[in-house]
């Protein structure tokens, strides 16, 4: 049966663990253990599904959370948020390979050592022009090549424009990652290192939490972030602000401390995207290294300085 919403599932699956206690409780009995003397009865009864399927009536005191469920469910998690556009720009000026964005979102997606969903690369034109560095992330294409290729539906676009995978259903045949002209994906070969009790948490699409062996990983912007109004993690951790976030449809994005037209910044900055002639139609926009806040170095990220 298919749960229509979390509250749904979350009723259910408490009633399941409530009735299979009390239907077969005796003296000594974990129930017996958790609950103890000190939990009295409300008088509120709700009513539960049994594990015959038959429905129960368990005062309300003697329920326990259950706790780690996402806030919705991978359904839901398809549909995306109505009425937006979420799009990124990144200013190539203002980046200094400081790569907390990469750090910040490692520690928020649980990543092992290496699988870095954000990639910051140093880049030159031409033999003669000068280097700078630029970040990558999943682009989050309106074109997705990705989303065409998988046999599974495992890797969606959602209508806000975010492209999401679900691990649940990813069989790690890896087509995604060959169709991909950005290589932002990355594939879990080993057993994710994440405490356990991360590990059984349900998995959620929006946080690609917990990660799994033997399936495609990559930047999700986020998307549990922002259903609550909030920045993506690598947004929010950059110092220079380098990172911008906002909806297309409200021409707006902020990095926190700044906010612009997005229509501004494209016209005023000369905003662009990467390949371009593909079709793909990244979500992603890139503002030239002109006029750069500083000047290009390398191995930052390593100065014990630079990451207090």
């Amino acid at each position: 049966m298919e749960l229509k919403d979390s509250s749904r599932r979350d009723f259910l699956i408490a009633g399941l663990a409530v009735a299979a206690i009390a239907t077969g409780c005796t003296p000594g009995s974990p129930f017996e253990a958790a609950v103890g003397d000190d939990v009295k009865p409300s008088g509120k009864k709700v009513k539960l599904l049994s594990v015959d399927g038959e429905e129960i009536e368990v005062d309300e005191a003697f329920l326990k959370p259950v706790p780690h469920m996402p806030t919705i469910t991978n359904a839901e998690a398809r549909v995306g948020i109505p009425g937006k556009k979420f799009v990124m720009v990144i200013d190539l000026s203002r980046c200094k390979n400081l790569k907390k964005c990469q750090s910040a979102c490692n520690h928020a997606h649980d990543l092992n050592p290496g699988e870095n969903w954000i990639k910051v690369d140093p880049m030159q034109s031409a033999e003669h022009t000068a280097p700078y560095w630029e970040p990558t992330t999943c682009m989050h294409c309106d074109e997705p090549p990705c989303v065409k290729v998988c046999p599974v539906d495992a890797t969606f676009k959602r209508q806000d424009g975010i492209v999401l995978i679900d691990s649940d259903r990813c069989i790690g045949c890896r087509f995604c990652m060959a169709a991909c002209p950005y290589s932002t994906r990355v594939f879990n070969w080993g057993a994710p290192e994440i405490p356990a009790d991360v590990a059984s948490q349900p998995y959620s699409a929006e946080t690609s939490i917990p990660q799994k062996k033997g399936t495609v990983g990559k930047c999700d912007f986020c998307a549990d972030m922002t259903r609550m109004g909030m920045l993506p993690h690598c947004v929010s951790a950059c110092p220079n602000g380098t990172f911008f976030y906002g909806d297309l449809n409200e021409d707006s994005v902020t990095n926190g401390a700044e906010t612009f037209r997005f229509s501004d910044l494209m016209r005023d900055k000369g905003g662009y995207r990467l390949m371009e002639d593909l079709g793909t139609k990244p979500s992603v926009y890139y503002l030239p290294p002109v006029s750069r806040n500083f000047p290009f170095e390398s191995g930052l990220e390593n100065d014990k300085l630079q990451n207090k």
